[in-house]
């Protein structure tokens, strides 16, 4: 997948490009093969054979059945409506959500609204690391919890929360689990029954799918009430005329990012902490995320006396695509969620930066980035007004 050239990309967690053979995958249903799914000519059943077999490729990599699999038009769109799914179709039973302080705004915002509409939300706190402790999750449980919603993987800072172990607190307490896993597509294992999750969320564009596709898995027997209405479509809980292309797309995306994760994820934990290594050594430096428990490609720091989007240009200026957190808060002049319910001050907070690798990223471009990067960080010491 080669990348414009002059470009460093260290922001996969932002996006990945789409991988070749998926778009060579997708152009026909683009074109000759542009059928409606629902419609009973050849086109359409061509549409629909898709269709099916990309239900049935998601579901062998989650390790489930393919009715079990809901196509969504994003990560986004597919927590919203695991999460409302579960608590408008349980509101008689009960109320009551738990999750955590550091999910992506696709869940924080979803729990918000339902707590404006007469839900109680509790949001579990998490340590320095950023992990949460399976115990407060089983002390937070009552009989009126519809639904436990926890992310896999955290988008800014890479830590890899303990699922499996909290999958099995609900599973004994009989609580739905729902778990945003839309950045641990090709670097963490997504079967569902060794995670233990009724509901899970993955977005095609982070494993280098197309954009605007998503998936949700629920498990079934799990009663959940759309959010779009209109149709019948995808075993009527999400209406409208399927995007065949993008489900093609996402389903061989999806395929190939997990046959290599093991290979792939070897190598890119090998840059990682390369990078991990020589960048702690800056002085007032701070690794944010756990050290172990971290996605293969996830490196985040926090510099003292730096403005994080300071940092960007500078990066940018050189030919070096970085984030300085989620790509969904850029433009945002508040500090980091994240990072201030992990306890890092507001002002290291605005001092984040996150380098994300990818199939891309080749050792040359790990010592070009610690070539340049304590550089940068000096000069914009040396004109900040911020304290050290």
């Amino acid at each position: 997948m080669p990348l414009p050239d002059g470009v460093i990309y260290m922001d996969h967690a932002a996006t990945t490009p789409v991988d070749p053979v998926v778009l060579d995958a997708m152009l026909p249903y683009f074109t000759e093969r542009f059928g409606n799914p629902s419609s009973v000519y050849r086109l359409g059943r061509q549409s629909l054979d898709a269709l099916e077999t990309a239900h049935e490729t998601v579901a062998r990599v989650l390790g489930c059945r393919p009715v079990e699999i809901v196509f969504t038009g994003g990560g986004s769109e597919a927590d919203n409506l695991a999460i409302k799914g579960i608590a408008y179709a349980k509101r008689r039973r009960g109320n009551h959500i738990i999750t955590t302080a550091i999910e992506h705004h696709a869940v924080l915002h979803t729990c918000e609204q339902l707590e404006r509409e007469g839900y109680r939300v509790t949001y579990l706190p998490v340590d320095v690391s950023g992990l949460v402790q399976p115990d407060d999750v089983a002390a937070a449980i009552n009989d009126e919890t519809a639904l436990v919603t926890m992310m896999y993987a955290n988008n800014e800072v890479g830590t890899i929360q303990p699922i499996a172990e909290i999958g099995r607190i609900c599973r004994e307490r009989r609580v739905p689990f729902h778990t945003d896993a839309v950045q641990a597509g090709g670097l963490l294992d997504l079967d569902v029954n060794t995670l233990g999750v009724d509901l899970l969320s993955l977005s095609a564009h982070k494993f280098y799918g197309p954009k605007g596709v998503g998936v949700l898995y629920v498990r079934q027997g799990t009663r959940i009430q759309p959010q779009i209405l209109g149709g019948s479509q995808e075993r009527n809980r999400r209406a409208g005329t399927e995007n065949v292309p993008g489900a093609v797309g996402a389903a061989i995306a999806l395929e190939q990012a997990q046959s290599t994760r093991g290979q792939e994820s070897a190598r890119l934990t090998a840059l990682r902490d390369r990078l991990i290594d020589a960048i702690v050594r800056i002085p007032d430096t701070q690794l944010t995320g756990d050290r172990e428990r971290r996605l293969a490609n996830n490196a985040s720091f926090a510099f003292a006396g730096v403005e994080g989007e300071s940092l960007l240009l500078n990066l940018d200026l050189i030919g070096v695509a970085a984030s300085s957190g989620s790509a969904c808060t850029t433009g945002s002049v508040e500090p980091s969620h994240v990072l201030t319910a992990m306890g890092i001050s507001e002002s290291a907070a605005r001092g984040h930066l996150r380098l994300t690798l990818g199939h891309s990223t080749t050792d040359a471009d790990v010592d070009f980035v610690l070539e340049h990067l304590p550089a940068i960080v000096e000069k914009l010491r040396a004109l900040s007004t911020r304290p050290v």
